[in-house]
């Protein structure tokens, strides 16, 4: 792509100094820490949008394969020092800031952690984003604006309150509205049959709908200027004010469909155990996924004419069971908007569509019950019964003598919707995320699946983000281990391999033992200030990150952390 910018200290500050002036009317020295950090935000995202903007119209020069990274969750972290890290100005940012009188750990502390996400899944669907950005893949991820995360933890007395999770309070300065793609989900009403041309048409009437409104964020690369996107679903009402009501003194009515709306984006997860919330999930899962295939497939017309070239084009990788109505979804919009006849439209959806199973557990496969799928769902529920017929069908011709295969397989079975089997039958590619995970598939939970179609499982390790865990998580350790092995593991983390030859350097022990003390310093400074507590960095520390919760296993990592302390201290 382009050429690195180099960084130019005066003028960021320059441009920190009069976004504060812009944004609340202040100078630098009457800001908050809060303000502070927008203004850095937006003195950075100047940045941001050249590459951003340059990397794409280079995408369309090539009309580049794009992967479009389809998650109910994408667990992003923070932002801001992230984008320092990937951008490569981190070091000259934050000296920025120390002559204006601000010190950088302070700012990125005042950025929420966008609760877009809340555990294993969401978290490899943000590292995939950073390394196709890294490596330089065309990508878009795909998901949900959630107005509150899971909750806000705290704990008083010694019990944990649950409170709204409210990241975007202050705003979210990274994110770009973009109105102009914005576009139509339908839910219930009834499908009327025409027959016009020689064929049927199916026509969606007495339906609902919302608009799906999208906010960009940046996905940046680390030092190569290539900037890919998040792209994050906000839903309004098609009409969100209705004057007539709100004339006749009937408020709320008159705000009614803005409302509901709004309950589509407002939590992530929300608790499915009675009927509203497997609805309202459900609701979820399809108004993304219609809204990124809507977009995906006009981007893909602006510069291709056969839409048979699709899977040339395009990939839509199912991050789990969630986003896996995209099989029928793509087949709908082939089918009734393209007018495709079938056969070619599930050649092309079966070579555009690629499933990551995250669970061996069958209770974590989704199902829907059919009575509630074909009444929020009419039209796209029509499709899958299509689909379960011919696959069905398929089973049968290949196990003439075993009924058996068609219970353990079939996509409608038992009055539910099985996703997960919806999404094998209509993917190229079935991966697990660990080498053992996907041999448990292959020999047990998916075991049929597999002996039917063997070529289709494969296996993709979960990794990690070593710029962020190390580079930017830990400092210290990242800057000795580079003087011991060279930066070459920044982007390519096999490279930490060769600290293999310190290991019983007593030397090398030693300085990695200082390490490890100086952050237990930095981290029980840290426990005082935000606690009140005073810890010994001599202690053991065992840290944990994320919430506690009833089915989470943290709370067997705290019961490990007492039994280990009842073990030292018996």
């Amino acid at each position: 792509m382009a050429r690195k910018l180099d960084f130019d200290k005066e003028t960021f500050k320059k441009e920190v100094v009069n976004h504060v002036k812009a944004l609340y009317r202040k100078t630098i020295d009457e800001a908050t820490q809060q303000q502070v950090f927008q203004a850095v935000c937006y003195a950075i995202k100047d940045t941001i949008i050249d590459q951003w903007i340059a990397t794409h119209k280079e995408y369309e020069r090539r009309n580049a394969k794009t992967v479009y990274y389809l998650s109910m969750e994408f667990l992003m972290g923070r932002a801001l020092g992230n984008n320092l890290i990937n951008l490569t100005y981190y070091n000259e940012v934050k000296e920025a800031l120390d002559e204006l009188g601000f010190d950088l750990n302070v700012i990125e502390d005042q950025e929420p952690d966008a609760a877009l996400g809340n555990g294993g899944l969401g978290r490899l669907a943000a590292c995939f984003l950073d390394s196709l950005s890294t490596l330089g893949y065309p990508a878009y991820g795909c998901g949900i604006r959630y107005r509150y995360g899971m909750f806000r933890q705290e704990i008083k007395d010694g019990y944990q309150i649950e409170k709204p999770d409210d990241w975007l309070r202050d705003g979210n300065p990274f994110e770009v509205r973009r109105n102009e793609y914005a576009c139509e989900v339908k839910f219930g009403g009834h499908v009327k049959v025409e027959y016009k041309d020689g064929k049927n048409h199916f026509i969606q009437e007495g339906y609902s709908s919302i608009r799906a409104i999208p906010y960009d964020l940046p996905v940046i690369g680390y030092g190569n200027n290539i900037v890919n996107t998040l792209r994050i679903w906000d839903a309004e009402a098609i009409q969100d004010f209705n004057l007539d009501s709100f004339d006749k003194g009937e408020y709320e009515k008159a705000v009614e469909q803005q409302n509901l709306a709004r309950t589509i984006v407002e939590v992530l997860y929300p608790n499915d155990n009675h009927y509203a919330g497997k609805e309202l999930r459900l609701k979820q899962q399809y108004f993304f996924i219609s809204a990124s295939i809507q977009t995906a497939l006009k981007k893909f017309k602006e510069n291709n004419k056969d839409i048979h070239d699709l899977p040339k084009k395009i990939t839509f990788q199912l991050n789990d069971t969630h986003p896996t109505v995209t099989v029928a979804e793509l087949m709908r919009i082939l089918v009734d908007e393209e007018g495709l006849e079938w056969d070619d439209a599930w050649e092309i959806t079966c070579n555009t569509c690629a499933y990551t199973n995250h669970t061996i557990m069958s209770e974590a496969l989704e199902k829907w019950p059919i009575e509630l799928f074909s009444r929020l769902l009419p039209r796209v529920y029509q499709i899958i019964e299509e689909i379960d017929r011919r696959f069905v069908n398929m089973i049968r011709e290949k196990y003439p003598n075993d009924p058996g295969k068609v219970k353990s397989m079939a996509i409608l079975y038992d009055g539910q919707v099985k996703m997960a089997h919806l999404a094998i039958a209509g993917s190229y590619s079935v991966n697990g995320v660990a080498a053992l995970h996907t041999e448990i598939l292959k020999k047990r939970e998916l075991k049929d699946f597999y002996e039917m179609r063997p070529e289709q499982f494969n296996n993709k390790t979960n990794g990690i983000t070593q710029r962020r865990f190390l580079l930017h998580g830990n400092p210290l350790l990242a800057d000795w281990v580079t003087s011991k092995i060279g930066d070459e593991w920044i982007t390519d983390l096999p490279h930490i391999a060769k600290l293999k030859v310190y290991a019983d350097d007593e030397k090398c022990q030693q300085e990695f033992m200082n390490i490890k003390y100086q952050n237990k310093v930095r981290l029980a400074a840290y426990i005082k200030e935000h606690n009140g507590i005073e810890v010994d960095p001599r202690s053991i520390f065992d840290v944990q990150v994320k919430r506690l919760h009833e089915y989470k296993r943290q709370l067997l990592n705290i019961l490990h952390v007492m039994h280990l302390y009842t073990e030292i201290t018996s």
